[in-house]
């Protein structure tokens, strides 16, 4: 009796530094320079730290800064540090400048980075990137992984003329752009069509859509026959979906989160074949619940790959949307065998990005829009 007195004791004692620690919580999150409601980084990361904030009794708020500035974001860092927030959630590459000057000003204030590399890590106007201190947490994805998905599943459900349409050449999206193009070529030649498969590839050198970038992918879809565009780099999507709305049966390919809802519902419903997506909201839960549970030192100072962390496609950091459009070509089954190869090492996917991949399907590498 003793003994199972002892256990129970030391249980109610573990529940109550856990309850203190979230006690201790409060979080905010800041968005790059969005809004919440942009169904993207912003909005996914706002909704997973509010609910987990919710569910475990933890004060939570969110910020916006006023621009699009490291300024203005860390003007927002500022605000919310004078308001006792302690743990910051903060979305998007834009945050690395923002990180590297406030990290060591507010050391007691623990940072969770979303998608900046250790690359993104530059004070303002300095060509040298900081380490990151410990009370900074970096997450970056394996974004290959996705990539390769998302082309593979493209060329199993049929179409045989793609597109890439990156924002900006930075490693994020060329390892997107590469995946692509590595898992379309392996479905090709699963399927023995590898003569068969064209993938055109091109950057827009910007992460927003305009006239000049639409009109290219006008040429795409209309002249050319691009059936699907993997449009990768912010709203530079905008380009690919108001030019795939005007051909019959024309697709995108979204990024990062589900942009399902988003496109089909600006440009067209089932105009979004799936999206490559990044696990924001799983290392919102994961790392909320690591703080809580006092596991910080196990994490600050850090910048992770996230990538694959077993067989089941909905637990994994990186994945294709819960809204692809399967079919027989390719079903839910199929993207969990596939999964579950590329977990366990049959497939292999390569992250370099210095040189386009080899490929025995026809790449056109059609360098910049502008």
């Amino acid at each position: 009796m003793k003994k199972v007195l002892a256990l129970l004791l030391s249980l109610a004692l573990c529940m109550t530094a856990f309850a203190a620690l979230a006690e201790d919580m409060r979080v905010a999150m800041i968005t790059d320079y969005g809004d919440i409601t942009d169904q993207s980084f912003n909005q996914t990361t706002y909704e997973a730290a509010k609910a987990y904030c919710e569910a475990n009794g933890v004060d939570f708020t969110y910020y916006k800064p006023a621009g699009d500035s490291t300024a203005e974001r860390v003007a927002m860092v500022e605000k919310a540090v004078d308001e006792d927030y302690n743990v910051l959630v903060l979305p998007g590459f834009a945050f690395g400048a923002t990180v590297a000057e406030v990290q060591a000003e507010y050391p007691d204030t623990k940072f969770i980075a979303l998608d900046v590399s250790a690359f993104d890590l530059k004070k303002e106007n300095e060509d040298t990137p900081v380490e990151p201190a410990s009370n900074v947490y970096c997450a970056v994805y394996q974004e290959e992984l996705c990539g390769y998905m998302a082309g593979y599943a493209a060329v199993k459900l049929g179409y045989t003329h793609l597109g890439f349409l990156g924002g900006m050449a930075v490693p994020a999206v060329v390892r997107y752009g590469f995946g692509f193009v590595q898992g379309a070529d392996a479905a090709a030649v699963e399927l023995g069509k590898a003569g068969d498969v064209v993938i055109e590839y091109v950057y827009g050198n910007q992460f927003y859509g305009d006239a000049d970038i639409t009109a290219y992918m006008d040429n795409w879809y209309q002249t050319l026959g691009v059936q699907v565009v993997f449009a990768c780099g912010g709203g530079i999507y905008s380009s690919a979906a108001e030019a795939a709305a005007k051909v019959e049966g024309a697709k995108v390919i979204g990024v990062d989160v589900d942009q399902a809802a988003i496109i089909d519902g600006q440009y067209g419903e089932g105009l979004t074949v799936t999206s490559a997506m990044k696990g924001l909201a799983a290392t919102v839960n994961t790392m909320l619940a690591e703080i809580a549970a006092g596991n910080w030192a196990n994490y600050g100072g850090q910048v992770a790959n996230l990538g694959l962390v077993g067989e089941d496609p909905a637990a994994n950091y990186v994945q294709i949307a819960p809204s692809t459009q399967y079919a027989d070509g390719f079903t839910a089954d199929d993207y969990a065998a596939l999964v579950s190869k590329m977990f366990n090492g049959e497939i292999t996917v390569s992250n370099a990005i210095e040189a386009m991949p080899a490929t025995t399907v026809t790449v056109n590498d059609r360098g910049a829009v502008k």
